[in-house]
């Protein structure tokens, strides 16, 4: 994927963050960027904040890319740093997420 790919990706992400920060008390504050924490430690969101967030990007996603992904499965669960744990990495995940489905529609 290329890095215009990588930055339309976190464009998603902060909107959809922005958006979702209208609905949720404990606010998500993006001004770390890719360091912003999303879920885990000192992180804001719960459990069901996040379960929501999920949805939202990637309905996000899919509008902008054309492109259905899950974001919460078992891959995701059992990485060894979530993906779930700040922006940068989400931004990530999901940028492999669409490298894979690129992939799998040129087969």
């Amino acid at each position: 994927m290329s890095q215009n790919t990588k930055e339309r990706i976190y464009q998603v992400v902060t909107n959809t963050i922005l958006q979702f920060n209208e609905e949720i008390e404990n606010k998500i504050d993006l001004k770390n960027g890719n360091a912003t924490r999303l879920f885990g430690g000192d992180a804001g969101l719960d459990s069901i904040d996040l379960v929501s967030l999920v949805v939202s990007i990637e309905e996000a996603i899919e509008d902008e890319f054309g492109i259905s992904i899950v974001l919460a499965d078992e891959k995701a669960m059992s990485r060894r740093v979530s993906p779930f744990a700040s922006v940068g990495l989400l931004v990530e995940y999901i940028e492999e997420l669409c490298a894979m489905q690129k992939d799998d529609t040129k087969t």
